[in-house]
C-alpha cells in the first residue's frame, strides 16, 4: 500500500476518534449510579453525570419493569429529572450534589484533561491542515508534530478516563451518597474509542512521517563507499 494511502486512512481514523472524544466531553452519560430497590411499586432516585452536570432521575419502579440487574432503571425508563451544572471554576460555591469536596475535585480534574485532549487534537488538526495545504517536504514536516499531539491527544482522554473513574469509585463508596450501584454507559464508551483511535493512530502518523529506511542497508553503505574512492 502507498505511503499516501496509509497517511489518509490515518487521518480518517483519528477524525472519528475526535468524533468520539468531542461527543464524551459534551455529554453526560459517563456513569449511571443506583440506589438498591427494595420494593417494587416506589419511586426511586437514580442519577447519570459527565464532566460537566450530573442529572437525578426520579423513576417509578413497578413490579413489569423491575429488574435486580438494573436496580433502579434502567435509566432509559420515564421519570422526572432535574440536571446541575457542575460549578467547577467558582472557588467556594458548590452545587447541590457538589457538596461532596472531593467528588469535586475529581470532576474538576477530569473536565481540565478533557480539555487539554481538546487542545491537542485542535494543534493536530492544525498541522494537517498545512500538510494538505503545503507542498514538498514541508508537508511531510507537519505530519510528525500532528501525530504527536494526536498521541497527546489521547493520553490525555486516558487520563481523564481513569480519573472519572475514581470519581465514580469514591462517589459509591461514600457515605453521604444514596447510590451503591453504577455502570459505565455510553459516554464513557465514547471516550475510551477515542482514546484508543487517537493515541494509537497518533503514533502510526508519526511513524509514517519518518524517513523510509533502506530495504537493504548493506547495499547502501556500499554504494556510499564507492562513491567515496571515486
Amino acid at each position: 500500500m502507498h505511503k499516501r494511502t496509509k497517511i489518509k486512512i490515518a487521518i480518517f481514523v483519528l477524525m472519528v476518534g475526535m468524533a468520539c472524544m468531542f461527543t464524551a466531553v459534551v455529554t453526560d452519560h459517563w456513569a449511571v449510579l443506583s440506589p438498591r430497590v427494595e420494593k417494587v411499586n416506589e419511586t426511586c432516585e437514580a442519577a447519570h453525570f459527565g464532566l460537566w452536570k450530573l442529572c437525578k432521575k426520579y423513576i417509578y419502579i413497578s413490579s413489569e419493569n423491575y429488574s435486580p440487574a438494573h436496580g433502579c432503571g434502567p435509566i432509559s425508563l420515564p421519570g422526572e429529572e432535574n440536571c446541575t451544572y457542575f460549578r467547577h471554576f467558582t472557588p467556594g460555591l458548590d452545587t447541590e450534589i457538589f457538596e461532596y469536596k472531593t467528588q469535586r475535585e475529581y470532576n474538576i480534574s477530569a473536565a481540565a484533561i478533557s480539555i487539554f485532549s481538546l487542545a491537542f487534537m485542535i494543534l493536530g488538526t492544525l498541522c494537517l491542515m498545512g500538510s494538505c495545504t503545503g507542498k514538498g517536504k514541508g508537508r511531510d514536516y507537519l505530519l510528525k508534530p500532528a501525530g504527536m499531539f494526536f498521541a497527546f491527544a489521547g493520553l490525555c482522554a486516558f487520563i481523564s478516563l481513569e480519573v472519572m473513574r475514581q470519581s465514580v469509585k469514591r462517589m459509591i463508596e461514600s457515605e453521604d451518597t444514596i447510590w451503591i450501584e453504577y455502570y459505565y454507559s455510553w459516554s464513557f464508551a465514547c471516550a475510551c474509542t477515542g482514546f484508543v483511535l487517537l493515541f494509537l493512530t497518533g503514533i502510526a502518523l508519526l511513524l509514517l512521517s519518518m524517513p523510509q529506511m533502506p530495504r537493504n542497508p548493506w547495499e547502501t553503505c556500499m554504494d556510499a563507499e564507492q562513491e567515496q574512492v571515486e
